[in-house]
């Protein structure tokens, strides 16, 4: 076990404050790390090197939630003088620490000499601009203003990799992006989903004919130039605990769908309005998504809202369809029961199926990945007939980087790590 370390801010790092940030993300109003621990009864420091955690339950997502967000383990001493704003100045350990953010614009840490491995630290500092274009990133890195530009877009990859002095990373996702149905969000995220008295809301089949109108591969591929993978489940096929029924994938049918649309009585064309990201890639995608769909009787109108505006209307309901995403999760888990069980914390579609919950809680209690693997499986075939959210594509993570740095690092869950990275000798500070 490794000890001495220190958070940024020199506080100890020890049992206690382990327990803190557990005892927080428990208790901590809105807290969207409660859903990921599980049903913990308590949370003990039986010594400095010792944290008890005991369960109602078993819960087998234990160890790759704690490997994850929930286990990221926060200052107990910034906890108690921040609070609630404790993410205004964040204080947890690691190779940089927390120094300033300019709201909208960059955030600026710098190297932590508290840091247990601070000797193989070779930068000072890191300034992550904030930039929500992604031509403008891959621009900033062609001219030298930037040195990492994450999240690159597949409309400017294949053209980087040709260019001298740019190398590009790739690895796939452990998440999905998708449509996002409301269900019964009427009174705001986590609280008791109530009727909503629409075709889309109140009839399976209308839901079902969307996604039988949206032909995946033709659509992913003419957007993403063949960089993206179609998908159909929040199981990435990568897992251990994917399986023929998380993988399988509803037929793209435009005669079945009008029918289906002639059967729930909706009159064609019928209209909807779906929320997007003002990003070019999202807007490229809804344009296309928005012409697929048509043929088979769907009228969709764009509604672009900036992406932070975004993630407050879909917590609130106020939509039809959106269309986002989620980065992914280790164990399936985290990429299912916090958006698909009764009043989670990512319910946003105001979802609610008493078999869905049984299913993913019966998930949780067991250890052995095949049967497991079933559970999941079993959940996807009714989420495809129910349509809270309809799996669309799993985007690669694609990251650029100039060839005057080294030790960048990224990986399937989306967080490009620069706690090695370096100016190689001869070049930058």
């Amino acid at each position: 076990m490794r000890t001495g370390i220190s958070f940024g801010d020199g506080t100890p790092f020890d049992a206690a404050a382990v327990a803190t940030t557990l005892e927080r993300n428990l208790t901590f109003e809105g807290s969207k790390r409660k859903g990921e621990l599980g049903p913990i009864s308590a949370v003990e420091a039986t010594d400095p090197g010792t944290v008890v955690v005991r369960y109602e339950q078993p819960f087998a997502p234990l160890t790759a939630s704690l490997a994850d967000r929930a286990g990221m383990i926060m200052s107990p001493k910034a906890l108690a003088e921040l609070g609630a704003d404790f993410s205004s100045a964040p204080v947890c350990v690691g190779p940089f620490r927390f120094a300033e953010r300019v709201p909208q614009t960059s955030i600026t840490v710098v190297r932590d000499p508290n840091y247990y491995d601070a000797d193989h630290v070779h930068l000072d500092s890191i300034t992550y601009r904030i930039m929500t274009d992604a031509n403008i990133r891959a621009a900033n890195l062609r001219s030298g203003d930037v040195q990492v530009a994450d999240t690159i877009s597949p409309q400017d990859v294949d053209a980087l990799q040709q260019e001298r002095g740019i190398g590009v990373l790739q690895i796939g996702s452990l998440g999905y992006q998708g449509i996002t149905f409301n269900l019964g969000n009427v009174d705001g995220v986590g609280e008791p989903p109530q009727p909503i008295d629409t075709p889309l809301a109140s009839d399976p089949r209308v839901r079902q004919a969307f996604a039988l109108a949206v032909n995946r591969t033709t659509l992913v591929n003419a957007v993403f130039n063949n960089w993206f993978e179609p998908a159909c489940s929040p199981i990435s096929p990568a897992s251990p605990f994917s399986t023929p029924a998380s993988e399988a994938c509803p037929p793209h049918d435009p005669a079945r769908a009008r029918q289906l649309l002639a059967e729930a009585g909706v009159a064609t064309p019928y209209p909807l309005t779906m929320l997007v990201s003002n990003s070019p890639d999202t807007l490229r995608l809804a344009q296309a998504l928005q012409a697929s769909v048509r043929d088979s009787g769907f009228e969709i109108t764009i509604q672009p809202v900036e992406y932070s505006t975004l993630l407050d209307t879909q917590d609130r309901g106020d939509f039809e369809l959106l269309q986002l995403g989620w980065s992914g999760r280790i164990d399936p888990h985290g990429n299912t029961a916090n958006f698909l069980s009764t009043g989670s914390a990512d319910n946003v579609a105001g979802y609610s199926d008493p078999e869905v919950d049984r299913l993913l809680d019966e998930a949780t209690q067991v250890n052995d990945q095949a049967a497991r693997s079933a559970l999941y499986g079993r959940v996807v075939e009714i989420i495809q007939r129910d349509l809270p959210i309809l799996y669309l594509y799993r985007q690669r993570n694609l990251t650029a980087y100039t060839t005057d740095v080294a030790g960048i690092a990224t990986y399937a869950d989306g967080v490009v790590r620069l706690g090695r990275a370096a100016f190689l000798a001869g070049e930058g500070d």
